[in-house]
This record gives C-alpha cells, sequence and structure tokens, in this order.
C-alpha cells in the first residue's frame, strides 16, 4: 500500500494540470454548499439576538390562547384581548409594568409617493409603547408621538422612503391617514427587522385605524419587578386571566418570533440554496468522473507495466484512488475556505440589494463545515470508483499494445438498460400524472427519465454528433468534418463530458417552462374569472402591504363611467373545525363582475347567515344548498350560517364567501384585497381608467390595472424568480463547462502525435483552434438539446403533477424565445469552453507532437 501512495503522489506531482478541472469542480461545488450552510447557521444567530436584544425587557406576553390557520400561512390570527386588562395585571405582585400592544397592517408612502415595502415582508403599524423597556423599537432620533397624526418609523423604512423627521406622508391603514414623522426608531439595535416596516402612533389613533372596536389590543406586554423571573411572572399573571387567555413568557415569544421568520423564511431561503448546491454537485459528479475516466484509459500501458511487474490488481485500482483522495481532500479543505469567502460576501452584498438582514459575525459551526467536506470527498471518490475498477482490471499484456484514444461505443446492453429505464420513466409519469394523480408517482418518472438520459447518453451520442455536426462539413470544410470525426470517436466520452452541460440546461429548461406555465395560468385565471375591464391593487404579493380601504369600491361605484365596482376582504374563520379564507363582498356584484361558473341557488340571498361555498369545498365537507355549516370566528364567538348558493369558479373569488353585513361583528382590520370594476356599455377604456385612478389617487394612490396589466403584474414574481435562478444555476453550468475544457485538454494530450501529423501535412493554427472549438461546440450542442427535450419534459411532468394536486387549472405553457436564447448560451458556452485548450493545441511543437509516443 505505500508503494501505491508513493506511486500516486509521484503521479500527481507529474500530471497535476489533468486534475485541475477535478479541483476546481470539487471546489465550487463544496463552496456552495458550505456557505450556504454558514450563511443559514448566520442569520438563525442574527435574528435570534436581534429578537432577545428587542424583547429583552418583556419578562411576559398576554394573549389569546388560540388561532385560526388557514392553508398556506404559517402564522394564525389571534382573538383581541381587552386594553383594560393591563389595568388588571398592573396589580398583580411582582409586575412593574403593562402596557397593551395594539398592531396591525399600516403602509407608508415615500417621498416619490409609492408604497414602501410589502412586497412579502409585512408592512406593520401600532401604538408607541411609552415603557421603553417593553417596547421592541428604541428610539434613535426625535421623540416619540404625542398628539393625534404623530408617528415614529423604523429607520430603514424612512431611508427607504427617503424620508426625514418632520415630513409629512400618508399611511395606508388602509384608509389613508395623514402623518407626520416626529422620530426614527431601530429595532434590536438594527434599522429594521429585515424588510418589515413598522409605525408607532399614538395609542388613541392605533386603536382608531388599526382596530375595529376601541378597547382591543393584540396583547399585553409585561415587565416583572426584581427578583421576579419570567417564569414565576407568568405563573402569577394566570390565575386573573380570563377564560381563553394565556400568558408566556418573554423568552418563549421572542423564540416565537424566530420560528416565525425561521419558517417563512430562512427555512425556505435556505432550502433554495441547498437544492442548487446539490445541483451543482450533481453536476460536478459526470465531470470528476469523465476526467478520471479519461486519465485511465490514458494510463493503460502505464498500469499493465505496473501489473506486468507484479503489482496486483488491488494495488493499482488502490493507486487511483489515492489520487482522487488527495484531490477531493485539497479541493473540500479549499472548497470550505471558499465556502466561508461566500458566506461573507452575502452578508455584505444582500444590504446593497436591498435585503437588510441583522449584523452579525459569521457563524461557523461544526456541522457546516464537517458535512460538506464529507460531501465533497465522498462525491469524489463515488465518482472516481468506476474508473479505478477498470484501472485495476487492466491485463499485463497491454503493455505491448501502444495506447490507443478510447474509441469504444455504447453495448447493446446499455442501449436495453436505457430503454428499459424510459418505458418505465413513462410508465410511472403518465400513472402519476393522467391516470392516478400523484406527486410521489410522477417524482419517481422524472428521477428515471433523467437516469434514462444518462444511460442512453452513449447510445444517442453518435447520431445526435452526425445530424448537429453535418451541416460543419458544407459550412466549415475539412475542418468541420475533422470535429465532427473527433466527436464521434468516443461516444462514452462525448456522452458522459455532455451529461454534466445536459443537467444544468435541463434545470434551467425545467423552471423556465414551469414559470412560463404559472405565468400562462395566471394570463388564464384573469382571463376566464375576471370579466370587468380594470382591477385596482396594491403593488405588492405574498402577505406584505396594507390592502385597500374598504370605501375605494363604493367611491369607485359613483363615477358616471362604472356600471359596477366590487371591493373582495379577507377574512379568517374555521369551517366546521378547520381554518379558512372567507372572502368578504357584496355577492351580487361580485357575479356581475367575475364568471363564477355554475351556481346553484342564488348569491343575492346569502344575507347576514349565509355562506356560498365552491363545488370543490362543498363536495370535501359534504355540503349543499341548505346544509348548516359552523363557522367559528377570530373573537371566538361561533355562528351557524346556511349554504345558499354553489359555486364553480374559485380562483380569483375564493372558495367561501360572505356579505359584509355578517363578516362586521367579527371583523378586526377591515381591508380590502382587490377592486373589480365595469364600465357602462360605450365608456372609453383609457377614459374609464383614468377616472378610476383619479379616485383611487385619495386612497393611497394603489394602482389602477386593465385585465392583462392585472394578469402580468400579478405574475411579476416569477420573473424575479427566475432571475434569481439563473444565476444560482449558473455555477452548475460553469462546473459542466470546466468539465468539457478539462476533457479536451486531456483528449489534447492523447492525441498529440495525431495533432502533429495534421499540422506536418499542411494543417494551419487556425484550422486547429477551429476544429478543436468545433468539437467543444459539437458537444455543448448535444448536451444542450438533450437538456432542453430533458428539462421540458420534466417541465410538463410539474406542471401536470401540481394541477392534480391543486384545485386550480394549470396551464401548460412552452416558451420558445426564451428555450431558444437557453439554446444559444449553451452552444456559446460550448465555444468558450474550447478556446483555452484550441490555444494549447495550437502552440504545440510539430517535431516533439510526431515524436510522442
Amino acid at each position: 500500500m505505500n508503494a501505491s501512495v508513493r506511486l500516486s503522489v509521484s503521479s500527481l506531482r507529474a500530471h497535476k494540470r489533468r486534475f485541475a478541472g477535478t479541483f476546481l469542480a470539487v471546489f465550487l461545488g463544496v463552496a456552495f454548499l458550505a456557505g450556504t450552510l454558514v450563511m443559514g447557521d448566520t442569520l438563525r444567530a442574527s435574528f435570534d439576538t436581534m429578537f432577545g436584544n428587542a424583547t429583552s425587557g418583556t419578562d411576559a406576553v398576554v394573549r389569546s390562547a388560540d388561532d385560526i390557520t388557514t392553508p398556506g400561512e404559517s402564522q394564525g390570527v389571534r382573538q383581541p384581548v381587552a386594553t383594560d386588562l393591563a389595568d388588571t395585571l398592573a396589580k398583580v405582585p411582582g409586575v412593574a409594568s403593562a402596557e397593551p400592544e395594539i398592531q396591525g397592517a399600516g403602509q407608508l408612502v415615500g417621498k416619490n409617493g409609492k408604497a414602501i415595502g410589502g412586497q412579502g415582508p409585512p408592512t406593520l403599524a401600532g401604538n408607541w409603547i411609552t415603557d421603553p423597556k417593553l417596547n421592541a423599537y428604541q428610539l434613535a432620533e426625535g421623540r416619540a408621538p404625542r398628539k393625534s397624526g404623530e408617528v415614529v418609523v423604523n429607520r430603514g423604512a424612512a431611508d427607504k422612503g427617503d424620508l426625514k423627521i418632520g415630513d409629512t406622508t400618508t399611511l395606508r391603514t388602509p384608509d389613508p391617514v395623514q402623518v407626520t414623522i416626529v422620530g426614527l426608531a431601530t429595532f434590536g439595535g438594527e434599522d429594521g427587522m429585515a424588510q418589515v416596516t413598522f409605525t408607532g402612533m399614538t395609542r388613541a389613533d392605533a386603536e382608531k385605524y388599526l382596530t375595529a372596536r376601541p378597547g382591543e389590543a393584540s396583547s399585553i406586554q409585561v415587565r416583572a419587578g426584581p427578583g421576579v423571573s419570567e417564569k414565576e411572572l407568568a405563573d402569577r399573571l394566570t390565575p386573573v386571566l380570563p377564560k381563553g387567555i394565556e400568558a408566556i413568557t418573554g423568552q418563549e415569544s421572542a423564540q416565537e418570533n424566530t420560528d416565525m421568520i425561521s419558517s417563512q423564511f430562512l427555512t425556505i431561503f435556505t432550502t433554495f440554496l441547498l437544492v442548487f448546491s446539490g445541483i451543482a454537485l450533481l453536476v460536478a459528479t459526470f465531470s470528476i468522473h469523465n476526467t478520471f475516466a479519461i486519465v485511465v484509459a490514458q494510463r493503460t500501458r502505464e498500469n499493465a507495466l505496473l501489473r506486468a511487474l507484479g503489482a496486483s490488481r488491488r494495488q493499482v485500482t488502490a493507486s487511483t484512488l489515492v489520487e482522487a483522495t488527495v484531490v477531493a481532500v485539497t479541493a473540500s479543505a479549499a472548497g470550505l475556505a471558499g465556502g466561508i469567502g461566500i458566506a461573507a460576501g452575502l452578508q455584505a452584498l444582500f444590504p446593497a440589494i436591498g435585503f437588510p438582514f441583522p449584523k452579525g459575525d459569521l457563524v461557523i459551526s461544526a456541522l457546516s463545515m464537517a458535512l460538506p467536506l464529507a460531501v465533497g470527498i465522498v462525491v469524489c471518490l463515488g465518482s472516481a470508483l468506476l474508473p479505478a475498477a477498470r484501472a485495476g482490471r487492466t491485463a499485463p499484456l497491454a503493455a505491448l499494445r501502444e495506447t490507443a484514444v478510447d474509441s469504444s461505443g455504447a453495448s447493446r446492453a446499455r442501449a436495453v438498460a436505457g430503454a428499459g429505464l424510459g418505458a418505465l420513466a413513462v410508465a410511472a409519469t403518465l400513472t402519476g400524472v393522467l391516470i392516478s394523480p400523484s406527486l410521489w408517482l410522477a417524482g419517481l418518472g422524472a428521477v428515471l427519465a433523467l437516469v434514462a438520459f444518462v444511460v442512453l447518453g452513449p447510445v444517442a451520442s453518435s447520431t445526435a454528433v452526425r445530424v448537429l455536426g453535418g451541416p460543419l462539413d458544407r459550412l466549415r470544410g475539412v475542418t468541420g468534418g475533422l470535429a465532427r470525426r473527433n466527436a464521434l470517436r468516443s461516444p462514452k466520452r462525448t456522452a458522459a463530458t455532455a451529461s454534466a452541460l445536459m443537467i444544468g440546461v435541463a434545470v434551467v429548461a425545467l423552471f423556465t417552462v414551469f414559470g412560463a406555465s404559472l405565468k400562462a395560468t395566471m394570463d388564464q385565471t384573469v382571463s376566464r374569472s375576471f370579466a370587468g375591464d380594470v382591477a385596482v391593487s396594491t403593488p405588492s404579493f405574498g402577505a406584505g402591504g396594507s390592502g385597500l380601504s374598504p370605501r375605494l369600491a363604493g367611491a369607485v361605484q359613483q363615477l358616471p363611467e362604472v356600471d359596477t365596482a366590487v371591493g373582495l376582504g379577507r377574512g379568517v374563520a374555521e369551517v366546521d373545525g378547520k381554518g379558512r379564507a372567507l372572502t368578504v363582498t357584496d355577492p351580487t356584484a361580485l357575479r356581475r363582475t367575475f364568471d363564477l361558473g355554475t351556481v346553484d341557488g342564488s348569491m343575492g340571498a346569502l344575507g347576514s347567515d349565509g355562506i356560498a361555498i365552491t363545488r370543490n369545498e362543498a363536495e370535501k365537507q359534504h355540503l349543499t344548498t341548505g346544509d348548516k355549516a359552523q363557522l367559528t370566528f377570530t373573537d371566538g364567538r361561533k355562528e351557524s350560517f346556511t349554504v345558499r348558493a354553489v359555486y364553480g369558479q374559485s380562483e380569483l373569488a375564493g372558495d367561501y364567501v360572505i356579505t359584509r353585513a355578517a363578516w362586521a361583528p367579527h371583523r378586526t382590520q377591515d381591508s380590502d384585497t382587490l377592486v373589480a370594476v365595469s364600465f357602462k356599455d360605450g365608456v372609453n377604456a383609457d377614459a374609464g381608467k383614468a377616472a378610476v385612478q383619479k379616485v383611487a389617487d385619495g386612497y393611497g394612490n394603489p394602482e389602477v390595472q386593465t385585465r392583462d396589466e392585472y394578469a402580468q403584474s400579478s405574475a411579476g414574481g416569477i420573473d424575479m424568480m427566475l432571475t434569481l435562478v439563473y444565476a444560482l444555476l449558473a455555477l452548475a453550468v460553469l462546473i459542466a463547462l470546466l468539465g468539457i475544457a478539462n476533457t479536451l485538454t486531456l483528449a489534447i494530450h492523447e492525441r498529440t502525435r495525431e495533432l502533429g501529423l495534421l499540422r506536418a501535412v499542411g494543417q494551419t493554427r487556425s484550422q486547429l483552434r477551429a476544429m478543436v472549438r468545433w468539437e467543444s461546440v459539437l458537444v455543448a450542442a448535444f448536451g444542450t438539446v438533450g437538456g432542453l427535450a430533458l428539462g421540458a419534459f420534466l417541465g410538463w411532468v410539474l406542471v401536470e403533477a401540481s394541477d392534480g394536486a391543486s384545485d386550480s387549472a394549470f396551464a401548460f405553457a412552452i416558451p420558445p424565445v426564451q428555450l431558444l436564447i437557453v439554446a444559444l448560451v449553451g452552444l456559446a458556452a460550448g465555444a468558450l469552453a474550447g478556446w483555452r485548450p484550441a490555444r494549447r493545441a495550437a502552440r504545440l511543437d510539430i517535431l516533439r507532437a510526431i515524436a510522442t509516443e
């Protein structure tokens, strides 16, 4: 074994350039994985510290014990508590201070007239708590609000909106309120809690604008006196609390906030990055395997001589694995350092692009170092295992033969196995998508399809290269013909080299197709469900934003150009024990503006004790017209509602509809998510839109859009997601290109004598460079075409599986322009990958090349 190690080390020293591509592939994959883990740990620790600092003076929080959580929401809605409960709590022994906290949605308008924030993270408003130890926000500049209309805002929101102390602006609550900024605040020492904005007002203003009724608060913040622990304080408070109200410690409240951030953002964020780390490492696996396979093929004679001199199969195999281990350990260790650098770079980059995360030192845990190191070593060794075994099987008699370029083709067994896997993939996919909808079965079919593509690669490469390279004979003459023949010499090598790029392109195509399908789905949804002419909405998605004033629809309805204006509000209740979102609206106007499909019963007969349900939900709940449904609201009251209508469509109207009169007794902070407007016959669309916009300007300047514009803006987040996906996938494509470049470099090494002979018989340097570059382009073209086909198929599977798993109808769409761009980028990348190997080939000394054995 010692001899094997010495031999491996000597070989690495002599041929270290051969493993440069492998080193870079492992380094990049490990660095991305380590950077993701370090960044995740750092963000969690920073948020823990920030929440701990912000709530360090709060020893107990008194709130409703129960919440109602709707599907898709990680945080439930709780019943308010009475503000006068604070006076009762203040008299409990051991309580130093107790103040109500009133919190709701409130979105500031910046100096440019545009709303601040709301693109996901919430925009909050609340009362400014006078006890500085109980207030999570600390006054950094100016003073606290003293009279109506005065507010304190977090410094991050003020900077983003170009606002300063003394400025007057609008606060959407969602009714527009004119406010004057008198102070700037920080949260836990930061300018804000990430992109969450906060506006603090007087308690009277908070009760007036953020609650349905005076005397209600979100919770009561309590501070303990000297010598009283948090747990002891919570225990003392519990006996005096009304039924349905609980007391938790300040530490538990801070942990809930951290967990909420983690579940809503950090977990999704890190999982998203980890997926792309996995893709990068998968691509690296193909590049690493190809490098070792070529190196072993080139060293056939050398390994045979070792066998002839007495080396055993195990020693030859071990020698190759030792080389792989050295490369794996050094590249993975370097990758850990690179990962720390990536995490530090992301920590500095995010605030610069508008994602201010809490400040804090990098958190480097043992797991975030050990896991990437282990993964890098396992990936590298696993990729080298088959080539190492092949090296061990080298026969001693091979030393008597000249070392030849690997020109082995695809075996019949491979073709049969690949065809069988392809058939299984199609069967599993069609069953899981069309026959018996199942995400697991569809996912299995997608994985089998990927494996089938890889297995069939060498089988298809010869035909594909002949077809793709056919035009080269006519366009580039002898140079093109030689490039095509070189790519055909080793189908296995061509396929293995192209497979890395194929996977990268396939994932790009998958997300491109899925993104286009989501856009088509949104357009289809709006076209099918929305029968109005314009929509008034806030420019936000997710949970952010304050919504629209419920009075806006009524004001727009008064315009002479408008036939119908209907606002869609949002409520929450438990329907027969399950949390559900309610659409609060005028059902009669809703039916005139939205296509609800076939309606059983009467939408106009809901009244204050009726409810309308979609047909899908009615079937799930086993309800029909005339049946009773038990609704439990966030105020704890239970009421029986009669199902008076069952309708078909639900995309924009929601699954449950009640009237504003039915919601009024239980409402909290009222707001609409959308106002749909239909014009009278003969009204010019532009004139009608301008009239609606003029009215909307008086309600915080929300956006007025046509149906097409509304569909496009609703899908706006998809483009943002795709941009991020493309940026992350650039790493996987880069690793694939490194693999192509490394393969060509090694191929040039083994074809040195052949290249010298070509130069000797008259081939120019430029012709030689062009031949190598076109060979690279052909390999890239094979990988790109295969990746596009696989990605489009996987995109279809994902869309159809999502359609089967959801009540909404998904539309499948293939974007030809975007996929054409992906194809052109793949070809250009192939030409770029061949640039350096081509230069190196052109610099070969002719006489030395001819003399090479």
